[in-house]
């Protein structure tokens, strides 16, 4: 059974427009809201911090997430450790993440694969 405008039995059209409009405009707002704030978030000390401290952050946490996982696996802790030092050694003398973590994750695939 279909009522108006070929709506269910029940259904208004006015709600039903009305509803979606209001959709609508929560979802350009919430679209919008992140370009409308990056003016204040720009001259922000915490963002400023953020943006310092959250590799060094992130970073740590995978590598202890991987040594972890890891440790049980092929090569055990023998291969996490040079590995890490690898990492850790370039990280320090080049101050590339994207270096170091290239070549320590090389590292320690060869030492499983070939070593162990």
């Amino acid at each position: 059974m279909t009522g108006a405008h070929g709506l269910p039995a029940g259904v208004d059209l006015t709600n039903t427009l009305l509803i979606l409009v209001c959709v609508g405009v929560v979802t350009v707002a919430l679209r919008a809201l992140p370009f409308a704030a990056v003016r204040m978030l720009r001259e922000s000390r915490l963002v400023r911090w953020l943006g310092l401290a959250m590799p060094v952050g992130v970073m740590t946490v995978l590598v202890m997430y991987t040594a972890h996982g890891n440790s049980a696996g092929p090569g055990g802790w023998a291969a996490v450790l040079p590995a890490l030092a690898v990492t850790v050694a370039l990280h320090l003398w080049r101050r590339s993440a994207t270096v170091s973590i290239l070549v320590g994750t090389v590292v320690y695939m060869l030492l499983v694969s070939v070593v162990f």
